[in-house]
């Protein structure tokens, strides 16, 4: 079994999400920020999961402030920004730290099993996403310049 669905994350409503309730899913997890330039992403990740949620994807964003404090509000404005603004409706947690001693350890597995350029196991900005699959292994790692419309070929064939 997958190291990934013996871990949980707090959902930004409160509620405890544990990641085995995601087994046999297609997850797509990004670190995402209010006031990034990339913050138009959220656009795609909306589309891809309206699009294949029926199908098996789930996005789960995870709402961090540790690059540049583009991520200064409250889990709170965080949820109403993101609805009010890009209309999300996937799963959002609470803020959460990607890098250093606080490291989520859906980030620190998550780093492990996929590191970037040249082994580097830290996340180098927001938006930075993996595409899990339904055994719960990493299958890719995408920066953040890389938009979410153009992995989604990737998520149709992690979904087959």
């Amino acid at each position: 079994m997958s190291q990934f669905y013996s871990m949980s994350v707090m959902l930004q409503n409160g509620e405890t999400l544990a990641l085995s309730s995601l087994r046999d899913k297609v997850v797509l997890v990004a670190n995402v920020a209010s006031q990034c330039g990339f913050t138009p992403q959220y656009t795609g990740l909306q589309k891809l999961y309206e699009q294949y949620k029926d199908q098996g994807l789930v996005v789960l964003g995870f709402p961090c402030n540790q690059f540049g404090s583009q991520e200064p509000g409250s889990d709170e404005q965080i949820r109403q920004f993101c609805n009010l603004n890009f209309g999300v409706t996937f799963p959002l947690t609470r803020k959460t730290e990607v890098n250093g001693d606080g490291t989520h350890p859906v980030f620190a597995w998550l780093k492990k099993e996929k590191p970037g350029l040249l082994g580097i196991q830290s996340i180098k900005w927001n938006f930075t996403k993996f595409l899990v699959g339904r055994n719960g292994d990493v299958l890719q790692r995408y920066a953040p310049t890389v938009k979410p419309q153009d992995i989604e070929q990737d998520i149709k064939d992690a979904l087959k």
